[in-house]
């Protein structure tokens, strides 16, 4: 038991988290409430773990990595710098150095037979709402849209986006009688 408390002796962690015996995290870290990490996680130093998060079996976040609320992370490896936003899941993936993820990414790794994986380059900036599609890359300095479902690589230094255009049908919700509300 001494061996795991020198592990994570030097944890900020606020009440009612739940961190399991083989994670090891980092000095200066802090952990918000309701987060649950489970199996073997390492965290680096200074990293921030926002609440209601889960960090699942086989993740690395390296140094000053910034995890936002309503995350959920598994068997990724998500270098130093990098903020991941609110509201996000990132599975089977690599994120590089001072990489950006917007609130509402989900890397969809699973295609029904097997886990594919994600890899973002360096300095990227997925926008927010994305659906990264794997097996994907987004290279070196690359930006997404929001709203975008990206499915194929990104170049280095390339915007991606991914979505349809908006069409606005006029009248549609009269015509079928669709209007919604107390009646007078």
């Amino acid at each position: 038991m001494k061996k795991i408390w020198r592990k994570i002796k030097y944890l900020v962690k606020y009440p009612l988290s739940r961190v399991s015996l083989e994670t090891e995290i980092g000095k200066g870290t802090k952990i918000k409430p309701f987060v649950y990490i489970s199996g073997e996680v390492r965290v680096g130093k200074n990293c921030e773990i926002g609440s209601f998060s889960r960090i699942r079996e086989g993740t690395r976040l390296k140094d000053n990595v910034h995890i936002g609320h309503f995350v959920e992370i598994k068997n990724s490896i998500i270098q130093k710098n990098t903020r991941v936003g609110h509201q996000a899941y990132i599975g089977d993936a690599e994120l590089g150095k001072n990489v950006n993820i917007g609130a509402g990414v989900v890397t969809c790794n699973y295609d029904g037979i097997k886990y594919n994986k994600t890899i973002i380059g360096d300095n990227a900036f997925v926008g927010s709402n994305n659906s990264l599609v794997a097996p994907i890359k987004i290279g070196k300095n690359a930006y997404t849209a929001a709203g975008s479902v990206i499915t194929e690589d990104v170049p280095d230094y390339a915007l991606a986006i991914g979505r349809a255009r908006q069409v606005n049908k006029l009248m549609w919700v009269k015509k079928r009688k669709l209007i919604r509300g107390r009646k007078k």
